[in-house]
């Protein structure tokens, strides 16, 4: 057995553990932490200095130029939001007035969620690519990119630690998993995944499912939610109307192969209630768990061992 070694840290808001296999040193390690730490300067809303807190900052008022690499992933949140289908980069306003999973939790006013939802408009955003320049046309707006830096982040360790030769890893953000190369635990280089259980602790498992290397990223509603007057309320606010989306689902664990499109994936999949027809006709897709708050799940492309 090829011995791994691992990393452990506390990053991007979340548990981080990076694991590699077969490597005398933790020069990739190390190098990952680096390029971990360094984007989340970069991307952070949680401080009050960031190349996204300055685009905020100057909402409705001004043009700020970002690096080549923020800008990229701006313009991916940005086009992704424009499609309509529940993920929007812009929501942050919503979600501030919710306060859904932080102090201060609550059910706001009709009139106020039409406020926000039109802070949310990500049409209301200009992206000018030969400066590098981002402007939010509308005071009160705030662009958040949590939704889909992890997954950008794990794709930038996965070809980093190509370049340093890493023959087999596991990259694992906070839940947010990208397999790399093959597992050196099976013959057929396979990787064992297991999927989260809604209705359990977290690590308890629905059952897993064998793929090659590929991302694993869930949303679910399971975490996060207040109980007001009788009636629980979700974090999972629908975009389309402001409110927590109506939904039977608990959760959807999508297969990709890269991690930031299991990220737009999997929201699209847990908005939708189901995976389009064709869905697996994408070669980025590998397999779906779609696990319902009634306690059953089903299973596209991907088979659940339990």
């Amino acid at each position: 057995m090829i011995t791994p070694q691992s990393l452990t840290l506390h990053a991007l808001g979340t548990h981080i553990k990076l694991t590699v296999f077969g490597e005398l040193d933790t020069v990739a390690l190390t190098a990952a932490e680096n390029l971990i730490n360094q984007e989340e300067d970069r991307l952070t809303v949680n401080r009050t200095v960031s190349e996204v807190m300055a685009v905020n900052a100057a909402a409705g008022v001004a043009a700020v130029a970002v690096s080549s690499g923020t800008f990229r992933l701006i313009r991916r949140a940005i086009a992704a939001s424009r499609e309509g289908f529940g993920f929007n980069a812009l929501i942050g306003p919503l979600v501030k007035l919710w306060k859904i999973g932080f102090d201060g939790a609550n059910v706001p006013g009709a009139d106020e969620v039409q406020r926000r939802l039109r802070l949310c408009d990500p049409e209301m955003v200009s992206l000018d690519a030969q400066t590098h320049q981002v402007q939010l046309l509308a005071k009160g707006m705030e662009l958040d990119l949590g939704g889909i830096a992890k997954g950008d982040i794990a794709d930038q360790i996965r070809s980093l630690w190509q370049a340093y030769h890493v023959q087999a890893g596991i990259i694992d953000l906070g839940g947010n998993l990208l397999f790399v190369g093959d597992s050196p635990r099976r013959a057929d280089g396979q990787w064992v995944i297991g999927v989260q259980d809604p209705a359990k602790k977290r690590h308890e498992d629905l059952g897993v499912t064998i793929l090659p290397a590929c991302s694993a990223v869930t949303s679910g509603i399971y975490e996060r939610f207040l109980i007001k007057d009788g009636k629980q309320y979700h974090h999972l606010l629908d975009p389309r109307t402001g409110y927590p989306l109506q939904t039977k689902l608990a959760g959807v664990t999508v297969f990709t192969r890269d991690s930031i499109q299991g990220e737009l994936e999997a929201k699209r999949l847990f908005f939708a209630g189901a995976a389009p027809v064709d869905w697996l006709d994408d070669p980025q897709h590998l397999g779906a768990v779609f696990a319902f708050q009634d306690g059953h799940h089903e299973t596209i492309g991907a088979t659940l061992r339990h």
